[in-house]
Parts: structure tokens; C-alpha cells; sequence
């Protein structure tokens, strides 16, 4: 048997673009399903899916995955035989330079064939290149988009799309899907309208 509990073996982000956006889709999953514990996101974390030829290097890094069914709860890696045998529901890799050939050949093949991921998708930050495909019949075929732009993941329930040159998601209603960080501020704002408003009638917000 294969060792467990094996570290992740990821090179480091090409870029801050590659970054930024990694933690964009991991703030706005975990925030949307605060309250579930049901599955697992990260991003630039090694995937170990073979249990017989791991000093042959059979992992993948994808930038950005997600598990469904399973137990929310740090790791250290991906370890397929150590998760019954679950591998992502969804792929997202951030294209650049050095991986664009890689992730539209042999890494989509990869998940197509090996890893069986249902819905794959890549994102290119500098040219806003952007495609999806789910898995029908163990073959992928592409998503086709509606008239914004945005692709459906069956898998995550959401839409992704393209807002302010970042991959974003949306929910099945088209509201964008917020950081914290977005969250507060709307909140800020709310309470300061309400605050002016409240002036305007007369009243002193901070007396209340």
C-alpha cells in the first residue's frame, strides 16, 4: 500500500494573477456553503490518484477542485485511496503560457478518462479565454453558453462567468456570488444609506 498523509507536491503559482483568482473561488464557495460540511474545495493541491505507481508520479495539481460528499476538513493532499475512492466533481485550471497546451490536451484528457471528473472547466486571466465541459457517456462535451456569457456546472449548481476580467460564480437566479469581504462592505453601505436617511427624518442614528 501506497504511504498515506503524503504532502502536496505543487510547484508555485505562476503568477499573482493565478493567485488571486485561486482565492477568489475559495472565498466565494466557502462563504456561499458557510453552513455546509459536505465537501471539500482548494486549490493548487497535489491529487494522488494511483495507489501502485505513486514514485511515478501519478497525481495532478488542478488550481482549482471540488469535492462533493465527502467530510469538510484540512488536508494536507488529495489522496484518492484514502477518500473511498472519490476523485473532484469539478476542475477549474487557470490557463498561463507554460500549461495552456497541457490543460486542453493531456490534463483533459486526464480527467476524462482516469480521474472521471464530472465538469472541467479553464480560464485564461490575460485573454479572458474561458470553456466548460461535463462528462456524458464518459466523454466530455462542451458547455454551451447562454447570452451573458456564463457556463452552468450541473455539479456546483452555479453559473460561472466572466465579471471585471475574473472568473466569478453566479447562482441559478444570475446574483453574483460575493467574497466576505464584498459582503461587508454591502453591509457598510447599507448602514450608512440607512444612517443618512435616518438624518434626514430628523433623527440621530448613533442616539439609538
Amino acid at each position: 500500500m501506497p504511504p498515506c498523509n503524503l504532502d502536496s507536491d505543487e510547484p508555485p503559482l505562476e503568477s499573482d494573477l493565478h493567485l488571486q483568482q485561486i482565492i477568489l473561488f475559495l472565498e466565494c464557495l466557502n462563504w456561499l456553503w458557510r453552513d455546509r460540511t459536505d465537501y471539500y474545495a482548494s486549490g493548487n493541491l497535489t491529487i494522488y490518484y494511483s495507489t501502485s505507481k505513486i514514485k511515478t508520479r501519478d497525481f495532478r495539481g488542478p488550481d482549482f477542485f471540488v469535492v462533493l460528499n465527502t467530510e469538510k476538513r484540512p488536508r494536507k493532499s488529495w489522496t484518492v485511496w484514502e477518500e473511498d475512492g472519490k476523485t473532484p466533481n469539478v476542475i477549474i485550471e487557470i490557463l498561463s503560457n507554460s500549461t495552456a497546451q497541457q490543460d486542453r490536451g493531456a490534463k483533459k484528457q486526464l480527467y476524462q478518462d482516469v480521474l472521471r471528473v464530472f465538469d472541467y472547466f479553464w480560464f485564461d486571466p490575460v485573454t479572458l479565454e474561458f470553456a466548460g465541459f461535463t462528462l456524458v457517456g464518459g466523454q466530455y462535451q462542451p458547455l454551451q453558453p447562454g447570452d451573458r456569457g456564463w457556463l452552468w456546472s450541473e455539479q456546483l449548481q452555479l453559473f460561472l462567468g466572466i465579471q471585471d476580467r475574473r472568473l466569478r460564480f453566479f447562482t441559478p437566479d444570475g446574483v453574483l456570488v460575493p467574497t466576505p469581504a464584498e459582503v461587508a462592505l454591502q453591509e457598510q453601505q447599507r448602514a450608512e444609506q440607512l444612517a443618512a436617511k435616518l438624518r434626514e427624518l430628523g433623527i440621530d442614528p448613533d442616539a439609538l
